[in-house]
């Protein structure tokens, strides 16, 4: 009777624990697709390996935001910080990576493996594999001439998301566009580090448009004038009272010169334009975001696994050779506590 009794309760854990896992997956679903769907970036956080004892299993997921919010679990202590830092830097460069996290790195390091020591008191090992999913780079085309239309059929066909702002822009004329606004107001549209924003207004309000793009702060910001236009538009807008290095972050000519001269020509250079801008950006990690105020913080490098510590939260820290050392948990902490001179 026991030993049946065991089997059955032994049977409805099993189910308990399969469903609650189904019910953990489906949540996690629903929440990559409202990130998704709103064109937020995140990345994916998968443990595709343990090594026993570890609280992380195979399976196991979390969704990491930029600003280091997670939602799931690929274990605790010294691991979920250690694959958070790894996860925001995925982020920003846009490369996936497989970190492994053990007692120690080994003679020789693995290529495509970004190696971590193990400083959680319970010990273990795991793998721990990080997709980045970023939003599609946005191209914002302000005004509605031919080559605005041209510009947002091409975005489209290499994978761009296009919004269009205005006056008179209708669906017809921008039947590709994902969002269509018929008046000239920029804040109607989402603005993120990946947007890159052309002026394609023609004599139909040239200067409200360009201060209006300055204002959006994106990366990339161009006009579609001669030189002289150019020229003569930048002159009246200083006497509006915007700043002549403020109107220097402004491309105009727009487009690379690859001697372009029809309204097609034209939108083949400035879509290689943000392209080449979009490529050089990632290359040099210099991913521009909205400003974060981060007075009062004072970041300070773990010596033990290297993660970045902010010193005002702190809650390990050490005192050698009359100097703080600050840690990411008490494992490193007590690591280089039994040898500091190793690590200082």
């Amino acid at each position: 009777m026991h030993g049946w009794d065991g089997h059955v309760t032994m049977s409805l854990c099993r189910g308990t624990l399969m469903l609650r896992r189904r019910e953990m997956f489906d949540e996690f679903l629903s929440k990559a697709t409202a990130l998704r769907s709103a064109e937020s970036p995140f990345a994916v956080a998968v443990v595709v390996r343990s090594q026993a004892p570890v609280s992380g299993k195979p399976g196991d997921k979390a969704i990491i935001q930029p600003d280091g919010s997670a939602w799931g679990w690929i274990g605790g202590g010294c691991v979920q910080p250690l694959v958070i830092r790894e996860a925001q830097k995925a982020i920003e460069d846009g490369s996936p990576r497989l970190i492994r996290i053990a007692p120690s790195r080994g003679s020789e390091s693995e290529e495509g493996i970004v190696n971590y020591t193990m400083t959680c008191h319970g010990g273990g090992a795991l793998d721990v594999y990080i997709e980045p999913i970023l939003s599609k780079p946005l191209i914002l085309i302000v005004g509605r001439s031919l080559t605005a239309q041209v510009l947002c059929k091409l975005g489209k066909a290499i994978g761009y998301r296009v919004s269009v702002v205005a006056p008179g822009a209708t669906r017809e004329r921008f039947p590709d566009a994902d969002l269509i606004i018929d008046e000239l107001d920029l804040s109607q549209v989402k603005i993120t580090p990946e947007t890159y924003v052309v002026v394609s207004t023609q004599g139909e309000h040239d200067e409200e448009a360009l201060e209006q793009a300055l204002r959006a702060n994106t990366s990339y910001v161009s006009f579609i004038a001669s030189v002289l236009k150019a020229r003569k538009v930048f002159d009246f807008l200083i006497t509006k009272g915007l700043a002549p290095e403020s109107l220097s972050r402004i491309k105009a000519p727009a487009g690379l010169n690859i001697g372009a001269s029809s309204s097609q020509e034209i939108a083949v250079s400035i879509l290689a334009e943000i392209v080449q801008a979009r490529k050089s950006k990632m290359t040099a990690l210099d991913i521009e975001d909205v400003p974060v105020d981060k007075s009062g913080l004072v970041n300070a490098q773990d010596p033990v696994c290297g993660m970045a510590v902010e010193t005002n939260a702190a809650n390990y820290l050490s005192e050698y050779k009359g100097k703080t050392f600050y840690f990411c948990c008490g494992g490193c902490k007590q690591t280089f506590d039994k040898q500091p001179e190793v690590y200082a």
